[in-house]
């Protein structure tokens, strides 16, 4: 069970918020209708997104990686449409997968399974390996028995999504390397070469150019007060990475990514590819577009978008 958070009306009228445990935002919203409020808003809470930026499909937690989730996936696909029963599928993958917390969780999965859950349900229960995403569109593709078909679809999200993500690492790691190296370059001119060449030049009574003089008067500030700059940054560093913890500071952190040049926009096409597979895979699936919506807002991988996505809901 994902955790919502939500705002809805009550018997007097009055807006309240508050959070509920449910599979998927139209159950949650049926579980508040059962309780005589009218819900506005149900998203997923950010304690459930995990954490927000260039990421997306997969939150934070036991590392379970892309390769062995789709080889998972392809291997309970083929077994389960061959005929083979659930609870066997589930014995043999969890026999045989090497990453130690996809076979625990595989085993907590075949009890759920034999105690009357429904595969989707039993996912559902361990969102740090299968996502709400992924269990959203297994519980999809079991209403409409096509599992399957559904699976399938599965696996090429999450082949995109890590196709994608090798591409922005590649298209990221060359002004990367350039921009560190550009720093060391400098680190190196400010702390070694000019001082030697600043006192040379004053050995012989030569007038230091003005960049020579602001560089050096740098080197001097760096020198004598290089505990104070360095606990500056520190505190700084800590207190923006409590902010961004925040929902406000990380709606305002993906915003600046987005306007970033160069990253920005790759940033943005990266979201909008993320959109375009996930959307096309859930409605193929017999998702809700409003539903589908929901779910995009709390897998998209950025703060800023997913309020424009809520604003699209609403």
């Amino acid at each position: 069970m994902a955790k919502y958070s939500y705002k809805a009306i009550n018997d007097n009228g009055a807006t309240i918020k508050g959070e509920i445990e449910a599979s998927a935002p139209s159950t949650a919203k049926d579980q508040l209708s059962e309780q005589g409020l009218i819900p506005l808003e149900v998203k997923l809470s950010v304690d459930a997104k995990g954490k927000s930026g260039a990421g997306g499909f997969f939150s934070s937690g036991p590392r379970v990686k892309a390769p062995e989730l789709i080889l998972f996936t392809k291997q309970f696909r083929t077994m389960f449409k061959a005929g083979i029963p659930l609870v066997r599928v589930l014995q043999i993958l969890g026999a045989q997968t090497p990453n130690s917390t996809l076979k625990a969780v595989t085993e907590a999965m075949y009890v759920d399974i034999t105690q009357g859950l429904t595969i989707s349900e039993a996912m559902a229960r361990h969102p740090k390996v299968f996502p709400p995403l992924y269990s959203n569109i297994a519980m999809a593709g079991e209403k409409s028995g096509s599992l399957p078909e559904v699976l399938n679809r599965l696996i090429y999200i999450i082949e995109h999504e890590e196709n994608v993500k090798k591409n922005i690492k590649s298209a990221l790691q060359y002004p990367t390397i350039v921009v560190i190296v550009l720093v060391l370059a400098f680190i190196v001119l400010l702390t070694f070469v000019m001082p030697k060449f600043a006192a040379i030049f004053m050995k012989a009574n030569i007038e230091l150019p003005l960049p020579t003089k602001i560089i050096m008067k740098i080197y001097d500030i760096f020198t004598i007060y290089w505990y104070m700059m360095l606990s500056s940054v520190l505190t700084t560093i800590t207190l923006i990475k409590l902010y961004i913890k925040t929902e406000q500071g990380l709606f305002v952190k993906d915003t600046i990514l987005l306007k970033l040049p160069i990253f920005g926009p790759l940033f943005l096409k990266s979201a909008m590819s993320r959109f375009a597979s996930i959307f096309a895979t859930l409605q193929a699936s017999g998702v809700p577009v409003v539903d589908s919506i929901a779910m995009l807002s709390a897998t998209i991988g950025n703060a800023a978008i997913s309020r424009s996505f809520v604003q699209i809901s609403k």
